[in-house]
């Protein structure tokens, strides 16, 4: 398929090549480059390489997979997937791979399925992509380029976007601006027919090789109009994906031989196809009269990135709403923040703390005009007068202009394209029939990056309980959007208006957790932490627009694209209650427990003094009752109750070092021991450790404490008479559960439908490669 020239064949590139491997691979070890500013640009300089000599391409996809065949000999788990991930990115953007080499590729992916997650699910997911791109080549690139870019085609009708969110509380304004001009710098220098023509060279050079002349291809699409550049790549685009989708579906009972041969005739269809196309965009040009001057690369545009700066709590649901259905012209979506109203409930939830209040609404398409009402049978005279009194009669009010995005014709409206469901009326009666439903596709990927430190994964969390009961109540983000989360953790070296006194480590300490659980994370994303800030704030010159708009937004997309493996985090709910009643004596805190509560010693307040039984402190701290289930091997509930003083308290969810389980909370008590000795009284602290999935937290004589969530001191409540932990449930784990109840309300264990529910929250976050066991 491509000839490589015998300057890019030589040793010194390859063992050029190999010697930046090499450094990636001893930086996962640990061992960091000599020069510290090189931390996390070695993968970032090593594509770039590539992209500025595409020849060479060739060259990295074979020293890859030495690599990996040497790291599956060695029994070097940890090299295989950050290998994988940067010999798959090679391979999307070469112009020109041979089959071999592709082949080998795919052998190795197979092999992988006989190792454990993560391995076996990324050598499935990378085999079934290699499987379509040797029938096709440059499939993988059409499919990320349209999808990213939103291109208009009915053989690629996904779309995939990058929101990435920023709480300007917690970084400072020069961050905030920088990355903002940057994503949009980024998205203005690039255009939907730019990337057309991306498209169509890119296919073409897959499929033809050297005989695709790559600068007579360029200029004539430069030519031609919008409208024809459009024409052929639909047309590309529809040869592409009819090759692409035959070489998907073959049969794996198979014989190889079978297999190789019935490949090879589709790919000799699919050349074959793609020449015709070929012939008639140039017209003039002859076949084989391409310039010998090697491989000429085509580059991968940039992803759809827009920033967001977090400053409303529904800001996500809307943003994910207006990707879906995008807002008419006439409506201001500036202004649907102060419109949102609060959806139509009918059902309670009880027996849920985390989602009381919540309740499931039922679309109506009754308009409530009388004369709209279907006719009746006249009534007898005897019931005349009582169906005079009964009918309806419609007072004056006050007419609300309601938000569009709460407006239930323009969700459904959202339901009328590609994969949703057929616009129709819901039937008026019970009785009546309904009509068949299509099944829904996810046609959209939303991936959600939060930018900052562990404050802002709290109120990621939030949201996305509050999204979760929204999508309980009336469905419609959940069968249409494939929905991520990503995190780059971000340090500023000073902070906003929510910083508070904790140190980076502290304030990174998810981040830490994802690095340890995945080294490629580690090398590729915590680098970041410290390098984002000196970036964005380097002042404007051709040096930093060379270094922050590249470096920046190729690691966004790398890691975006890339980065498919979740970690999931419990997510817990917090109970308050107060010393003095706040609306119904509880709040109610959905959090990612990373620091928990801290109890400082605290002075009772003036107006309450009277109600203490003593008048002189028993020391520092005050009196807790702890009440908490212990975490055993045999999984078995083991309640244990401690009454002691203590002078703070705190909680983590991020498990320890080495530590595997994500689900229990480690608990540090800080306990006051009193000592008698003969030179008086002294007192001396102890940390009492444990672990537990819930716990209360009671202060017997109601002397008020203070209680912070997730590093923030936005998050400070004070008063605080007693704390409730518990693991947060599922939304739709509730509903279906209290309908359950309503049937057999005697059974205690789950039944029917709920038993196969997921019954904890969990927040999963995107890494390489998840959690390594």
């Amino acid at each position: 398929c491509c000839s490589l020239s015998p300057a890019m064949e030589g040793s010194e590139v390859e063992s050029d090549i190999l010697r930046r491997v090499r450094a990636l691979l001893r930086e996962l070890d640990g061992h960091h480059p000599s020069c510290q500013s090189d931390r996390g640009m070695l993968r970032w300089t090593l594509h770039k390489k590539i992209d500025q000599n595409p020849s060479s391409s060739c060259v990295l996809v074979r020293v890859l997979v030495k690599e990996l065949e040497r790291a599956e000999r060695g029994d070097l788990r940890h090299y295989i997937i950050p290998l994988l991930h940067t010999l798959m990115y090679t391979l999307i953007q070469a112009p020109c791979i041979p089959d071999e080499l592709c082949a080998r590729v795919y052998d190795f992916c197979k092999r992988l399925l006989t190792l454990p997650k993560p391995f076996c699910t990324i050598g499935l997911d990378y085999a079934s992509r290699l499987k379509v791109e040797r029938t096709a080549p440059g499939t993988l690139y059409q499919r990320m380029v349209v999808s990213e870019q939103s291109l208009r085609s009915a053989p690629c009708p996904h779309q995939d976007r990058i929101f990435v969110f920023a709480d300007p509380e917690l970084l400072p304004e020069a961050i905030c601006t920088a990355l903002l001009s940057d994503t949009e710098a980024a998205r203005l220098c690039q255009s939907p027919r730019g990337c057309m023509s991306c498209v169509v060279t890119h296919a073409l050079q897959a499929a033809l090789g050297d005989s695709c002349d790559v600068p007579s291809l360029r200029a004539r699409l430069q030519e031609l109009s919008p409208g024809d550049v459009e024409h052929w790549f639909q047309q590309v685009v529809a040869a592409v994906e009819c090759a692409g989708s035959e070489g998907g579906s073959e049969r794996g009972s198979e014989r190889g031989s079978e297999q190789g041969s019935e490949r090879g005739s589709e790919r000799d269809q699919h050349t074959a196809r793609l020449e015709r196309i070929y012939h008639s965009l140039l017209g003039s040009v002859p076949a084989g009269s391409a310039p010998q001057e090697g491989l000429q690369g085509t580059p991968l545009p940039n992803p759809n990135i827009s920033f967001h700066l977090w400053t409303e709590e529904e800001q996500l649901w809307k943003e994910l709403v207006l990707f879906l259905r995008p807002l008419p012209q006439s409506c201001d979506p500036d202004g649907l923040g102060q419109e949102l109203e609060p959806l139509e409930i009918q059902d309670i939830l009880p027996d849920c703390a985390c989602c009381e209040r919540s309740r499931c609404s039922v679309l109506s398409t009754d308009s409530g005009i009388e004369r709209d009402l279907p006719a009746q049978e006249e009534p007898c005279a005897p019931c005349a007068p009582y169906t005079e009194h009964s009918r309806l009669h419609r007072k004056g009010g006050i007419k609300k202009k309601p938000s569009p995005l709460d407006s239930v014709a323009f969700l459904q409206a959202g339901s009328g394209g590609p994969g949703g469901k057929p616009s129709g009326k819901l039937p008026r009666r019970s009785g009546m029939p309904a009509e068949a439903a299509a099944p829904l596709q996810r046609m959209h990927t939303a991936r959600v990056l939060l930018l900052g430190d562990d404050r802002i994964l709290g109120r990621l969390a939030q949201a996305y309980h509050s999204l979760r009961k929204r999508e309980t109540r009336r469905v419609f983000l959940t069968p249409r959007l494939n929905l991520q989360f990503y995190h780059i953790p971000v340090v500023p070296g000073h902070g906003g208006a929510a910083a508070d006194h904790a140190g980076p480590e502290e304030l990174c300490e998810v981040a830490r957790y994802l690095g340890r659980a995945d080294p490629w994370y580690e090398s590729n994303i915590n680098t970041l932490c410290h390098m984002i800030p000196t970036l964005a704030t380097m002042p404007s010159s051709p040096s930093r627009a060379l270094v922050t708009d590249l470096f920046l937004t190729d690691v966004i997309a790398y890691y975006a694209r890339m980065g498919t493996q979740p970690v999931c985090f419990q997510v817990h709910a917090v109970k308050v209650g107060w010393l003095i009643p706040r609306q119904g004596r509880s709040v109610l805190s959905i959090v990612r427990w990373d620091e928990g509560n801290s109890v400082p010693p605290c002075s009772l307040p003036a107006e309450l003094s009277t109600t203490k039984r003593k008048t002189t402190p028993d020391g520092p701290g005050i009196d807790l009752t702890v009440t908490y289930s212990k975490v055993v091997l045999s999984e078995r509930c083991q309640e244990l109750a401690l009454a002691l003083r203590s002078t703070g308290l705190l909680v983590k969810a991020i498990p320890a070092e080495g530590a595997a389980d994500r689900g229990c909370l480690s608990v540090t008590l800080t306990e006051i021991v009193r000592t008698n000795n003969l030179a008086g009284r002294s007192f001396s602290a102890v940390a009492n450790r444990f672990k537990t999935r819930s716990m209360k937290v009671r202060s017997p004589e109601q002397r008020p404490f203070t209680v912070r969530l997730d590093k923030d001191s936005r998050r400070t409540y004070r008063d605080v008479i007693g704390l409730d932990v518990s693991p947060c449930l599922e939304p739709s784990y509730c509903l279906q559960k209290a309908r359950a109840m309503k049937c057999s309300p005697h059974e205690a264990e789950d039944v029917g439908f709920v038993k196969f529910l997921p019954k904890s929250l969990l927040l999963p976050i995107n890494t390489f490669a998840g959690a390594v066991q």
